[in-house]
Formats: C-alpha cells, sequence, structure tokens
C-alpha cells in the first residue's frame, strides 16, 4: 500500500497517531498540500507543476533514507551498526532516522535492548550475492556476540528483505542452536553462507543463502554493557567480523 498509494496510506494512519509538538511543523506542510488525518489525499486536484514535484519529492526521500542506512552508521568490518530504534524522544523529530529505522526493520528494539548490525556487503564494499560465490562468517575463540540473552544472524534476500526458502527451512543461526553446531579445533565457530550445501559434515552450521544478493541482520538481545561489549552501539570493544568470500 505504501508503494501504491503512499499519502492515502500516510493519512489513514495519522488518524491514529496524534501528533507531539515536534510534528506540528510537518503535519502543518502536509496539510498545505492536502494530506491530514483520515481523508483521501487528491493527487488529481494537483497542478500538473505540484504532482510533478510530489512525486520528485517521494523519489528524493527514498533516496535519502538509502544513503542513511549506507552512510549514516559506523562501517565496522562491513556491517553497519548504530542505534536506530528509540521512542518520539529518541528521535526528536529526525525523520530521517525514523524512517531509516523502518526501513532497516520496523518495530526495532533500542540499543539497551537489542543492538543490530546489518550488511549486504564484504569489508570491502563488495555486494554479497549468494548466485556467485560462498561465504563464510567466523567468530574468533572467545568471541561469540556478547549478550545476556540470545543472539542470532538472518538471512534475508537482498532485493525484497525477505527470508529464504530453503531445504532445510533454516532461516536464522543462533545461540540456542551452539550445542548442535561444530566449533574448528582452536574453538572458533564458523557459519557458512551459500545457496547449496556445505556438505553433511558442515550442515549444522549452514545458513542457506539466496541465489541472488544476500542481505545478512545480526541480532545482539540484551547486550552486555561490560567488555567486550557491542555498546556503545558503533562504538564498543566488540566489533562483528567480517564476511569472508570463499575462493
Amino acid at each position: 500500500m505504501m508503494k501504491t498509494g503512499f499519502f492515502d496510506y500516510l493519512a489513514f494512519a495519522l488518524q491514529f497517531a496524534p501528533g507531539g509538538p515536534e510534528e506540528k511543523a510537518i503535519r502543518e506542510k502536509l496539510a498545505r498540500l492536502g494530506i491530514e488525518a483520515g481523508k483521501k489525499f487528491a493527487f488529481k486536484d494537483l497542478s500538473p507543476e505540484q504532482q510533478e514535484q510530489v512525486v520528485a519529492g517521494v523519489k528524493e526521500g527514498e533516496a535519502k533514507i538509502v544513503q542513511y542506512l549506507e552512510s549514516g552508521q559506523k562501517n565496522i568490518n562491513g556491517w553497519k551498526v548504530g542505534s536506530l530504534f528509540g521512542d518520539s524522544a529518541f528521535y526528536n523529530g529526525d525523520w530521517l532516522k525514523r524512517a531509516a529505522a523502518a526501513k532497516a526493520g520496523i518495530y526495532g528494539n533500542d540499543a539497551a535492548e537489542a543492538v543490530y548490525p546489518m550488511t549486504k556487503t564484504l569489508a570491502n564494499g563488495e555486494p554479497l550475492d549468494g548466485s556467485k560465490h560462498n561465504y563464510t562468517l567466523t567468530f574468533a575463540p572467545g568471541q561469540l556476540p556478547p549478550v545476556n540473552a540470545f543472539w542470532s544472524v538472518t538471512m534475508y534476500d537482498g532485493k525484497s528483505q525477505l527470508l529464504i526458502k530453503n531445504p532445510i527451512n533454516r532461516y536464522l543461526i543462533n545461540s540456542p542452536m551452539l550445542p548442535q553446531m561444530k566449533k574448528n579445533e582452536d574453538s572458533s565457530l564458523t557459519l557458512y553462507i551459500q545457496k547449496d550445501s556445505p556438505g553433511a559434515d558442515k550442515e549444522a552450521n549452514w545458513l542457506p543463502a539466496p541465489n541472488d544478493t544476500i542481505y545478512l541482520v545480526m541480532r545482539l538481545y540484551w547486550p552486555k554493557m561490560e567488555a567486550p561489549s557491542i555498546l556503545p552501539a558503533g562504538e564498543g570493544t566488540w566489533k562483528p567480523p567480517g564476511i569472508v568470500k570463499v575462493q
């Protein structure tokens, strides 16, 4: 609905979301354009010049959101790490950050509850593509994500950001699965990120990938405060390891 009738969707949603003081100015701007809570947006009644500017504004807004997700967070070994989620006081009228948070993973927790490193690339910026390469993600000995609750690494399609249908019905690897997984001789843990099985002996550590571009999200629930820690998000002593392309 947001793709095909964004402003009607927005107007519908606004009636259930009373505006705070920080929203007064932006809601007045929307109202001048004819976008008001619970009302249909009469796009056809705008002049051709206004219609052109509305369409251009939507495209510009989407581009800004994508750019924010690419450069508005700390890049650590190819993972984007930051604090995108919180309450209205956290955003304080920063609509770009709020929109970026919704696009990256709507309904996320604040950093004290969970941190969400995200990546679509290798550390050098090369896009992850399961149709072309196999990859690994290795946590060094004693360097699993530092959490009080649990952690996970979830696989998504790089374009749709939806989960990937796969022969073993596995969509993530998480800490509760550790007893069934195989560690390396030095006690490090390697995840195999690829579209085809890495073999029966490694399948416990296999995170099935799409036959296309890849989007990975690591989730650290109730991250530890003491070192090593990912907190403050993007500045902590624990760094997510980079994805490695198998040669």
